[in-house]
């Protein structure tokens, strides 16, 4: 009966003892201060790079920063600058962006100042995409290269762990979602000792990716909305709606995607590539107004300011603006990612709900439109609703999220992602 209980009993995974953990700490802080660093870097440049352009600029020459033409005018250049950097520059700017999501590959050192420079043009120049998928590249390139010369007998895939967690933790302002991603992705994986133990290290990078950010810049996700108290049962039916109908839409970009990339792709020539791109990013500028460029992060917060500012029709016209920009910017060339002009997208679309329906509070459209818009683009769940949940500080929230996130991850599992192999099949 003592042999029968013993192998019963379920085998656990031996921890692994913490003098083994402790060494990693000084490279996992190294790394995600280096990593948060070069964030800052690339994103305080572009920032002074587009006050020039949008502000100066115009200024200087009698035209409104924002008219039809001017928004023509820089979109365009934007695409002939960033396909002369692929064009010209060692490396050209890493493979096309449209087969890279936030795992990263370790790309050799000489291609990454090109990849800065294509992302520092491209945040500026207004195109609808964020820094993390190319910063996160360089990021990992930087700490492969780096770490294989300090520590040449640690593990060479540690490094890219390191960075993209605190890369993550450095966008985000929090190890958390850092911890999401990681934990989501190890969960696929065959692991030795206990998921913390696993974790251990790139937490540390990514709470340090984190602080080094919030003590130089201060972010914060919170849109103000207002508050919505105890949530109801009309608030988990609009969240459960809303949701759903965001990742639908979502889901029309995802299907579209390598259709438009091969229309692109048959141009053959980033410098074709690149700056017919931004002419369809200027007409859909012209469509949806200047609110609907850049990556997206103060334009959320500008219309979550004033969440009865617009009408239905044009919350939703700035919705679909907004999700064509990010497959056109996304299919041409220009690097950057998908999450942020994601969550703009949600946003408009929680408004458009609360314009059409007042019941429909504007914290629960917002969050759930993000939520469903992030699960289609990303196809990552944990990080869908951590980031859908920042946006608006209620603990009530997360309950009418979970439950929302259900119906519209039935939705999107098993369809195509937002990325592609390198013959522009799309990855399941």
């Amino acid at each position: 009966m003592v042999q029968d209980s013993e192998q019963q009993t379920p085998s656990v995974a031996p921890a692994t003892p913490a003098r083994t953990l402790l060494p990693s700490i000084v490279p996992a802080v190294a790394v995600g201060v280096i990593s948060s660093l070069l964030l800052i870097g690339v994103e305080a440049a572009a920032e002074q790079l587009q006050d020039v352009l949008w502000q100066t600029v115009p200024d200087a020459l009698g035209v409104g920063r924002y008219s039809v033409a001017w928004m023509f005018a820089v979109l365009f250049a934007t695409g002939v600058a960033v396909g002369l950097v692929v064009w010209k520059v060692p490396g050209h700017a890493g493979p096309d962006p449209a087969t890279i999501g936030l795992d990263a590959p370790v790309l050799p050192p000489v291609v990454l100042p090109g990849l800065l420079l294509a992302t520092a043009l491209m945040l500026a120049g207004g195109p609808s995409l964020g820094p993390e998928n190319p910063v996160i590249t360089v990021n990992v390139g930087l700490a492969a290269w780096l770490g294989a010369r300090a520590l040449p007998r640690a593990p060479g895939r540690i490094w890219p762990v390191l960075a993209e967690a605190a890369t993550i933790g450095a966008l985000f302002g929090t190890p958390v979602a850092a911890a999401l991603v990681i934990s989501e992705a190890l969960a696929g994986r065959t692991m030795r000792g206990l998921l913390w133990d696993n974790v251990f290290a790139p937490l540390v990078a990514a709470a340090t990716g984190a602080l080094t950010v919030a003590f130089l810049d201060r972010p914060s996700f919170d849109l103000g909305l207002p508050s919505f108290g105890r949530p109801g049962w009309g608030d988990l039916a609009a969240a459960v709606v809303v949701a759903s109908v965001g990742a639908l839409l979502a889901l029309c970009a995802v299907y579209a995607f390598p259709f438009v990339n091969g229309a692109f792709r048959r141009l053959r020539h980033p410098m074709l590539m690149l700056p017919a791109g931004g002419i369809v990013l200027g007409c859909l500028a012209a469509w949806g107004g200047h609110l609907t460029l850049f990556k997206g992060l103060d334009e959320t917060a500008t219309l979550a300011h004033d969440p009865d500012g617009w009408s239905a029709g044009e919350f939703a016209v700035m919705t679909v603006v907004k999700l064509a920009a990010l497959l056109v910017a996304a299919s041409c060339g220009f690097r950057g990612g998908r999450i942020f002009p994601a969550v703009f997208a949600g946003t408009a679309l929680g408004l458009c709900a609360h314009a059409l329906v007042s019941g429909v509070h504007p914290s629960v459209g917002v969050s759930a439109g993000v939520l469903g818009a992030l699960l289609a683009i990303t196809r990552q769940g944990w990080i869908s609703l951590f980031v859908a949940a920042v946006l608006v500080a209620e603990p009530g929230i997360i309950t009418l999220l979970c439950v929302a996130s259900l119906p519209a991850w039935l939705l999107v599992t098993g369809r195509p992602h937002m990325q592609l192999r390198p013959d522009g099949t799309p990855v399941r």
